[in-house]
């Protein structure tokens, strides 16, 4: 397991690498936007260095063409690849709760 650390540039400044501010979601609620027309809201529970994530209690929402489907899965390894956006502590805007 070879997590990046965190990196100071010339300013003094530390920079957050990405690795970094996922390891920090470990056990928090997390919003994915995947590409094409889905997007899951869950809690993460792992990751490794492609970014394929274990997540619990998920509430995945796919964009039809009849309106939007939501399914509930208690647990899924979610393949990186088609990961586009990760919002930490986010959910959609249309998420009940």
């Amino acid at each position: 397991y070879s997590m990046a650390t965190t990196a100071s540039t010339s300013g003094g400044q530390s920079q957050v690498l990405p690795l970094e501010l996922i390891d920090k979601c470990i056990g928090s609620r997390i919003w994915i936007v995947m590409k094409g027309d889905k997007e899951l809201v869950g809690t993460l529970r792992g990751f490794d260095d492609y970014v394929n994530m274990v997540l619990e209690d998920v509430t995945e929402y796919e964009i039809t063409p009849e309106g939007r489907r939501v399914t509930k899965l208690d647990q899924i390894l979610l393949n990186g690849n088609n990961i586009a956006i990760l919002v930490p502590g986010g959910q959609p805007p249309y998420e009940d709760g």
